[in-house]
């Protein structure tokens, strides 16, 4: 298994998700959950066509970090 960070927002009328990484994948939903549940499935379709056109799946994923300033 791999882990991917996903980013969920709302988008006004659902939520949008998108995958940090993995440019192109993106979900949405009505819900958080089913946004999330959304781009779990997106993934997975995701790498499947990049394995059907011999693309090279990501070795190595960005480093996440959340930092807090004054505001």
């Amino acid at each position: 298994m791999t882990e991917y960070t996903i980013v969920i927002e709302d988008a006004g009328s659902n939520f949008s998700a998108y995958v940090v990484g993995l440019d192109g994948c993106i979900a949405t939903g009505q819900t958080v959950e089913e946004a999330e549940s959304n781009i779990r499935d997106a993934i997975e379709f995701h790498l499947e066509g990049m394995r059907l056109h011999g693309d090279q799946l990501p070795s190595h994923m960005p480093i996440v970090k959340t930092v807090r300033v004054a505001s």
